[in-house]
């Protein structure tokens, strides 16, 4: 790459829990000789993901050029945050061959897209393409769907009541922004599914677009980085709930908290413990550290709606706190006092 090629950028998007993080710590580790930097962006005061991708950075991905931004949605930030975030990238000793930008699972991807038309970002930089990873699971079970029968008998009851569902909104918008679109956690459905998800994904987007199913974010990087597809020369085709109010995006709509907890016993009656509360409280995502009494190594938890993974990622430091923290992300309504409570008790 000469000093004046553009570089090219690969935006992945998609909802809280699909399995971004995984899917870019995937293309870190099968970079074959790409240089690769990141921008991580994430909704919420501890930086689970920024940490997870540290942890994994090889000779395709130095430390120096993973830049975390904790200010919860890109798509509002762009000048204050994204812009500075690429000037430290492009003046690294080594310039980046690719750069990753890893959106919250609650941003909408156009108007960072928009940004890459600005003059002083498109003399620079070009959007190789738009990856939204998709949760199958998720989808599965109606996650972004509303119940028809419940919202006519709501209708008929109140007409003045507002229907638009957040989720569903966001869950799209990052779909019609999309390049390519990861079917994730596809080990998690059947066959008929898997058919009919990537049925209504075809059916939702109004151009072609590659759709794949995989497990475990385990995309090659020669399917998901070179689509060359200059996004940003592409608005048009990529439309948007929220064109009508100058793409802007209500965060009232979600809610963000940190939980301090005690150390735990055993993963398993904890994660079991989370579950039940997730459940309980309709909670959207939550994802930490946890220090599990007597073990030398933090344990991460990783959950999605009721549906938990956790493993042991790496031994507590010498001089490190062994904090347990946990993320917690829902719509707003959720009965934060009750939730503390029921996770620390």
């Amino acid at each position: 790459m000469t000093a004046f090629a553009k570089i090219p950028v690969t935006i992945v998007t998609g909802f809280l829990g699909a399995g971004k993080t995984t899917l870019i710590r995937h293309l870190i580790e099968n970079a074959r000789g790409r240089r690769l930097a990141l921008v991580v962006n994430e909704f919420g005061d501890v930086g689970v993901d920024g940490e997870i991708l540290r942890a994994c950075s090889n000779d395709a991905c130095a430390p120096e050029a993973i830049v975390e931004l904790a200010n919860g949605c890109l798509c509002c930030t762009v000048a204050d945050d994204f812009l500075p975030a690429i000037e430290g990238l492009l003046a690294l000793p080594n310039r980046p061959d690719h750069i990753v930008v890893e959106t919250s699972g609650l941003a909408l991807p156009k108007p960072l897209i928009k940004a890459f038309d600005w003059p002083e970002i498109r003399a620079k930089l070009t959007v190789d393409g738009v990856v939204a990873v998709v949760d199958g699971r998720a989808v599965a079970d109606g996650r972004f769907a509303d119940d028809p029968a419940a919202v006519l008998a709501q209708r008929a009851d109140d007409a003045s009541i507002d229907h638009d569902n957040p989720l569903e909104e966001v869950y799209e918008d990052q779909l019609l922004a999309a390049d390519l679109v990861v079917l994730n956690k596809a080990d998690l459905l059947d066959a008929a599914d898997l058919a009919a998800i990537e049925a209504e994904i075809r059916a939702a987007i109004p151009r072609a677009v590659k759709v794949v199913a995989v497990r475990d974010g385990r995309v090659d990087p020669a399917v998901a980085l070179g689509l060359v597809a200059a996004a940003e020369d592409d608005l048009a085709a990529r439309p948007s709930h929220h064109e009508a109010e100058g793409e802007g995006h209500d965060h009232d709509d979600f809610e963000t908290f940190v939980v301090d907890l005690p150390a735990a016993t055993d993963a398993e009656s904890l994660t079991a413990r989370l579950k039940a509360v997730a459940e309980a409280h309709d909670v959207l995502r939550m994802k930490g550290w946890i220090e599990i009494a007597g073990k030398p190594m933090r344990l991460l938890v990783q959950g999605v709606g009721g549906r938990f993974q956790h493993r042991f990622d790496r031994p507590w430091g010498r001089d490190e706190a062994r904090a347990s923290r946990l993320v917690v992300i829902a719509e707003k309504g959720l009965d934060e006092a009750a939730v503390r409570a029921a996770l620390v008790a």
